[in-house]
C-alpha cells in the first residue's frame, strides 16, 4: 500500500487549473465557523435570525475545499489530506462583509504506525476580511482574483499540498508551491490585506516566497529527510530514524543562517517540537545534546522546551 501511494505521488505530470469539480479527490476537511462574538456584541447583521448565513458560509468552505479537483490524482480514502479550517468571526460591516480569525491546520500519517503527524498549522495574525454571499458561489481560478475568500482558500489548499507532497517524494511539492504563488500574484493588487510583501514576514506571500525562492532550496528536503526517511521509519530503525530527523534539521539550520527568522522556519520549529522531545527523550545523551544545540540555534524561543523535556542540561 505504502509503495503504491508513492508510485502515486511520483506520477504527478499535471495539475488541473479549472474550477469544476466532480466529488472528493484530494481532501477530507473539518470546517469550523465560529460566530458567537456576532451574536454578543452590538452591531449590525449579527442577530440570532441570520443564522443560516453561517451555516451556508461552513458548508461553502468545505465545498470549495472537498468538492473541488486540485490535481490529477485519483486518491483512495485514506490517502486523502487530512485538514481543517478555522474561521473566528470577529466583526460584520454590513450584510455580506466580515472579518475575523483564520487557521488552517493540516495533518499527515506516519506509515506502519497509529501516529498522525502535524504538516502545516498557521493562524492569520490580523483580521481575515472577505465577502460573503450565500446566494453566489466561491469562483475561483489562478489567473484571476474573484474574492478575497476563494482566494485565500485556495493559495492554502495549494500550501498544503505543497507541504504534503515534500514530505513523500523530493521536491514532490514544487509544482503546488508555484500555483499558491500565481495565487498571490493575481491577489496582490485586489486592495485585501495579507497577499503583498510590504505588509510584514507573516503575510502570505512570505511563506509562499519561502518555498519557491531557490536560496532556500533545501526546505523541500527538510520536509521529505524529517517525515519520509525519519517518521516513517521509526517502526523499522530507531536510531537510523533519528539521524534522518538530525540531519534534517541540520539544513533547516542552513536554511535558517541564510536568512534569519523565515517564517516557513519558525512554523516548522513551532509545530514540531513537542514531537521532538517525544521522539528524542529514549535517545542516547548525544543525540539530545545534538538537539538542544540545533535548537537553540535554529529557534531560541523553543529550547527551553528541549532543555526541560529532554533533561538536558546546558
Amino acid at each position: 500500500m505504502q509503495d503504491l501511494f508513492m508510485r502515486k505521488i511520483l506520477s504527478i505530470v499535471l495539475i488541473m487549473t479549472v474550477s469544476g469539480a466532480l466529488w472528493a479527490q484530494e481532501f477530507r476537511c473539518n470546517v469550523q465557523v465560529n460566530y458567537q462574538k456576532l451574536l454578543t456584541t452590538q452591531q449590525a447583521y449579527g442577530s440570532e435570525n441570520d443564522k443560516k448565513v453561517f451555516d451556508a458560509m461552513k458548508q461553502a468552505i468545505e465545498d470549495f475545499v472537498v468538492g473541488r479537483r486540485w490535481t490529477t490524482m485519483t486518491l483512495e480514502p485514506h490517502e486523502q489530506l487530512d485538514c481543517s479550517i478555522s474561521l473566528v468571526l470577529n466583526t460584520r460591516s454590513s450584510a455580506t462583509d466580515f472579518a475575523g480569525q483564520l487557521q488552517v491546520q493540516l495533518r499527515r500519517p506516519v506509515y506502519n504506525s497509529t501516529y498522525t503527524t502535524g504538516l502545516f498549522n498557521y493562524m492569520e495574525s490580523g483580521n481575515f476580511n472577505f465577502s460573503f454571499n450565500e446566494s453566489q458561489p466561491l469562483d475561483f481560478d489562478l489567473g484571476n482574483f474573484y474574492g478575497n475568500l476563494s482566494s485565500t482558500l485556495g493559495y492554502y489548499c495549494y500550501l498544503m499540498l505543497g507541504v504534503y507532497f515534500d514530505s513523500f517524494s523530493p521536491n514532490g511539492g514544487e509544482p503546488f508551491y508555484q500555483m499558491a504563488q500565481q495565487v498571490q500574484q493575481a491577489a496582490e493588487g485586489s486592495g485585501y490585506v495579507g497577499w503583498r510583501s510590504s505588509e510584514g514576514q507573516k503575510s502570505r506571500y512570505w511563506f509562499m516566497e519561502n518555498h519557491t525562492n531557490s536560496a532556500y532550496a533545501q526546505l523541500h528536503d527538510v520536509y521529505y529527510r524529517y517525515h519520509r526517511l525519519g517518521l516513517d521509519m521509526m517502526t523499522k530503525d530507531q536510531p537510523k530514524a533519528r539521524q534522518a530527523i538530525l540531519e534534517s534539521l541540520v539544513e533547516l539550520q542552513e536554511v535558517n543562517r541564510k536568512r534569519n527568522g523565515l517564517l516557513a522556519v519558525s512554523q516548522f520549529m513551532d509545530l514540531k517540537i513537542q514531537e521532538l522531545v517525544s521522539i528524542f527523550t529514549p535517545a542516547p545523551e548525544q543525540e539530545k545534546r545534538q538537539l538542544y544545540d540545533l535548537v537553540r540555534d535554529i529557534s531560541p524561543i523553543n529550547v527551553v522546551k528541549v532543555r526541560d523535556f529532554i533533561g538536558t542540561k546546558r
